[in-house]
Order: C-alpha cells, then sequence, then structure tokens
C-alpha cells in the first residue's frame, strides 16, 4: 500500500493508503465546505473505524462503517440531537437512545430504520 495525496477538480482531496488505485487503509477524505471522514477505507469506501464530521461544525459521526454507511456501533452527534447505538446501512437500526438538545427529551430503546419501535424508555 501506497501514501499519497490525491487532489480532484472539484477540491475533494484524500491523503493516506491507496490499493490497486482506491482509497484502502487508513486515509483522510475531505470535501471542502462539506465534510471530513479521517479513518479507515477499503474498496475506496468508508469501512472500518473513524470520524466524519461536517465542516461548518454541525454534526460528527464517529464509529464502524461498512461499505460507505454507518454500520455497527456508532455516535452521531448535531445540533438537534445526540444518538449512541446501533446503525445498519447507515440508519439507526437495533438498540440506541436518542437525547434531544431542542427539549431534553431521551428515547433509549429500538429503532428500525431511524424510527423508534416503541419498545423503549
Amino acid at each position: 500500500m501506497k501514501c499519497l495525496l490525491e487532489t480532484w477538480d472539484n477540491g475533494d482531496k484524500y491523503e493516506g493508503e491507496w490499493k490497486d488505485g482506491k482509497q484502502h487503509g487508513y486515509g483522510t477524505f475531505t470535501r471542502p465546505g462539506k465534510t471530513k471522514y479521517v479513518g479507515e477505507f477499503k474498496n475506496g469506501e468508508k469501512h472500518g473505524q473513524g470520524t466524519d464530521t461536517n465542516a461548518n461544525g454541525s454534526g460528527k459521526c464517529v464509529g464502524e462503517w461498512k461499505d460507505g454507511k454507518q454500520h455497527g456501533q456508532a455516535t452521531w452527534d448535531n445540533s438537534h440531537f445526540v444518538y449512541v447505538g446501533e446503525f445498519k446501512n447507515g440508519m439507526f437500526n437495533g438498540q440506541g437512545m436518542v437525547i434531544s438538545r431542542d427539549n431534553g427529551e431521551v428515547f433509549d430503546g429500538e429503532w428500525k430504520d431511524d424510527e423508534y419501535l416503541g419498545q423503549g424508555t
């Protein structure tokens, strides 16, 4: 694996490890004015442990990724709420807790496709 910097015409850049012409291993992918991901890649996709942060500071996800999406345990923290729990295919799925920044309400329980199932507190 090689470590190198690649910059595209739209300003996106990746600095890190490559394999067979794709991001593979540990690296940093930056989309100026949008997001910055620091973590593991596999075959050009976010895969493994990583942190994705919005450029304006409005959100941050720290946790596990699979095929470019949050998958496994992660914490998603944005200006409206904090979610700590399980993800599947980029959505809240499984056990998790949401704490509202707007009114302090908490839901701790079971989730499916970003919606709580009613089993929880």
